[in-house]
């Protein structure tokens, strides 16, 4: 048996999935909506009279303690209504391939102004092939607070639900976040499960009118 006819096998075989295909992109925007749906609530909750969008627009603002962006007021709520919009669409499955163009434009502006400078890594790893430079001392401090925690905490009550990390910051979420959402301008919101779709099926020419 050839090497083509193996191929060949193993595609037609493969192929057979398609008839379910539609999952792929329908849990991407599950995964990504909650994940912008957050991210905008942080910034400013709309239902919540105590909340507002001047603590994101003084830090967009300052150069100091902040970022030092240009038009601070006019970048917040447009990183906030992409990231509010976008979740309710994501989840609607609705213009995908329009509304994942603002978000990842909001993803490369968050890794270039805020995680860039941290590298990579999200949390500190000297396992991860992107480790920072100054990998081995944060894990070496983390090692410290670890032993003082263990002396005099109750650490076992402090970590039941979770170890201690230390915080890198680096880009590897925001990059992570754009691939997926490049992967859905290219393939929509996917079948079934979208308005996307249902619009795409009531607009179809008829065959009369082709």
């Amino acid at each position: 048996m050839s090497i083509c006819h193996i191929y060949h096998g193993v595609s037609t075989s493969l192929n057979k999935t398609r008839a379910v295909d539609f999952m792929a992109p329908l849990l991407l925007r599950v995964y990504l909506a909650p994940v912008f749906w957050v991210a905008a609530n942080n910034k400013w909750n709309p239902f919540d009279a105590d909340s507002s969008l001047n603590s994101t627009i003084a830090w967009f603002a300052n150069p100091d303690w902040g970022l030092g962006l240009p038009f601070p007021e006019l970048m917040a709520y447009l990183a906030w209504g992409a990231e509010y919009f976008g979740a309710i669409f994501l989840i609607l499955g609705l213009g995908i391939r329009l509304v994942t163009l603002p978000l990842m434009f909001t993803m490369i502006v968050a890794a270039v102004t805020v995680h860039w400078q941290n590298g990579w890594q999200a949390i500190h790893d000297t396992m991860s092939p992107f480790a920072s430079n100054d990998v081995n001392e944060a894990i070496e401090r983390l090692h410290k607070a670890k032993e003082i925690l263990q002396e005099y905490g109750h650490y076992d009550w402090l970590t039941q639900h979770g170890n201690f990390v230390v915080l890198n910051n680096g880009i590897e979420f925001a990059a992570t976040y754009f691939l997926m959402l490049l992967v859905l301008f290219f393939i929509g919101a996917g079948k079934y499960f979208s308005v996307d779709y249902w619009i795409s099926q009531y607009c179809q020419p008829s065959e009369e009118g082709k």
